[in-house]
């Protein structure tokens, strides 16, 4: 029982595991948070790009 309990405390692999979720989640909300920020300047550019060209057909 002593074994075990002493080789249940030195293992470190579920540590290891959430380290890796951890570093995971972390980048996962920058790449979903920057998507977010680029595609509304690309939203914000198409709609800009529609306005000039509605402007030079009006001409």
């Amino acid at each position: 029982m002593n074994q075990f309990l002493a080789r249940f405390l030195k293992d470190e692999s579920g540590a290891t595991a959430i380290e890796y979720g951890l570093i995971a989640a972390l980048i996962s909300v920058a790449l979903i948070a920057g998507a977010g920020l680029l595609g509304n300047q690309i939203g914000s550019t198409f709609n800009n790009l529609e306005t000039e060209l509605k402007t030079a057909t009006n001409r």
